[in-house]
C-alpha cells in the first residue's frame, strides 16, 4: 500500500564523487550508489519523482561545445542543458534499474522525460545573471569572451571570472500533462537541472533561453503540480543548521514555515547552497494544510521520512 507520494531533489553530490571526477565513468559509479539508497525508498511502498541538478556536467558540456567551435558549431545553452538531462537521466534510469533488480526483485518502468520549463521573460533574473557556469577565466580572457561572444562576465570569490546566467523562477511544466499520466505507474527523473527554460510567444510557441532554473524550485512546483505529500531535498548534510561551521552551530529538527522565513531573513543560510533548499521547502509547506517539506542528506532519506531525522518544515 503506497504510503505517499513524494518527489526528491538531489543535490550535486549524490551525482559527483568529492574528488570532482569529471568522467562519465565516475559519475555511473556515484549514480549507482545513490540509486540504491533511492530505491531503499521505493521498498518502503512510496511513490517517487526525481528532480537534478545538473551545474557541473551543463558546463562541461558548453566547455566541449565552445572548445570545438572551430570545426562544428556551438550549441546554445538550453540545448547543453538538455543535453544534460540526458545524460544524467540516462545514468539514473540505468542505476535504478540495477538497484530495483538487486534490492526489490522486481521490474519497475523508469523513465527521463526530456522536461521544458516555462519562465516570465520579464523575470527580474533576466537583468542582473547570477548564476555562474563554466571555468574560471582571467580579466583579459573575460573582456574578450563579453566583446566576442556577449557573455556576462563577472569575478567569482577571487578565483577569476566566469560566465554568468541568469536564474529565473519556473513557472510552468511544459510537460506536466505527460508526467501526471505516468505516475502511478512509472518512476520519472524529470526536471533535470531544473528544467529547460523556455519562455512562450504569444503565438504558444515556445524558445529556449540562456539561463538556469535553480533544481529546488523546480521540484517544488512538481510536487505542488503532482499534489505530492512531502517534497524530499535530498543534500549532503543531515540536517539544516543555524549558524552552520560555527562553534554556535545548532541543527533545525521540526520548524514552521514562518519560523524558517524568520532564520531566512536573519541571513542564516547560503545563496546558492542551503538558501534556495529552505525557500523552496517553505514555499511548498505553505502551498497547501498538510504538506511538509523534508532536508536531509541522502544516506538518512529513509529514517527522515519516519521522522527519526533531518529537518522537516510544515506550514
Amino acid at each position: 500500500m503506497c504510503k505517499g507520494k513524494i518527489v526528491i531533489a538531489l543535490g550535486g553530490n549524490a551525482l559527483q564523487s568529492e574528488k570532482n571526477e569529471a568522467t562519465a565513468e565516475a559519475q555511473l559509479a556515484v549514480v549507482k550508489k545513490t540509486c540504491e539508497y533511492i530505491v531503499g525508498i521505493v521498498q518502503e511502498d512510496y511513490e517517487i519523482a526525481i528532480v537534478h541538478g545538473n551545474g557541473p556536467q551543463v558546463g562541461r558540456i558548453v566547455l566541449a561545445s565552445e572548445i570545438a567551435s572551430n570545426i562544428t558549431p556551438a550549441m546554445p545553452f538550453d540545448v547543453c542543458g538538455a543535453m544534460s538531462q540526458g545524460y544524467i537521466g540516462y545514468h539514473i534510469q540505468q542505476g535504478m534499474k540495477a538497484a530495483l533488480k538487486k534490492i526489490v526483485g522486481r521490474e519497475i518502468p523508469v523513465i527521463t522525460v526530456v522536461t521544458q520549463m516555462v519562465v516570465s521573460q520579464d523575470d527580474p533574473a533576466f537583468s542582473n545573471p547570477s548564476k555562474p557556469i563554466g571555468p574560471f577565466y582571467s580579466a583579459e580572457e573575460a573582456r574578450l569572451l563579453e566583446k566576442e561572444k556577449g557573455y556576462v562576465m563577472k569575478e567569482d570569490a577571487g578565483r577569476g571570472f566566469r560566465r554568468v546566467v541568469p536564474s529565473p523562477k519556473p513557472v510552468r511544466i511544459v510537460e506536466l500533462d505527460t508526467i501526471k499520466r505516468l505516475w502511478d505507474s512509472t518512476i520519472m527523473i524529470t526536471a533535470g537541472g531544473g528544467g529547460i527554460p523556455v519562455i512562450e510567444k504569444p503565438d504558444g510557441a515556445l524558445e529556449g533561453v540562456a539561463a538556469v532554473i535553480d533544481k529546488d524550485f523546480a521540484a517544488e512546483l512538481l510536487a505542488e503540480e503532482v499534489e505530492a505529500d512531502a517534497l524530499v531535498v535530498l543534500t549532503a548534510v543531515e540536517k539544516v543548521s543555524l549558524h552552520y561551521n560555527t562553534p554556535d552551530q545548532r541543527e533545525l529538527d521540526r520548524i514552521t514555515a514562518a519560523e524558517a522565513e524568520a532564520y531566512i531573513a536573519e541571513g542564516h543560510f547560503a545563496p546558492g547552497s542551503m538558501l534556495p533548499k529552505v525557500q523552496a521547502a517553505v514555499k511548498f509547506a505553505k502551498a497547501k494544510p498538510g504538506n511538509k517539506a523534508i532536508i536531509t542528506s541522502l544516506f538518512k532519506a529513509i529514517d527522515a521520512l519516519e521522522g527519526k531525522t533531518g529537518t522537516v518544515i510544515t506550514q
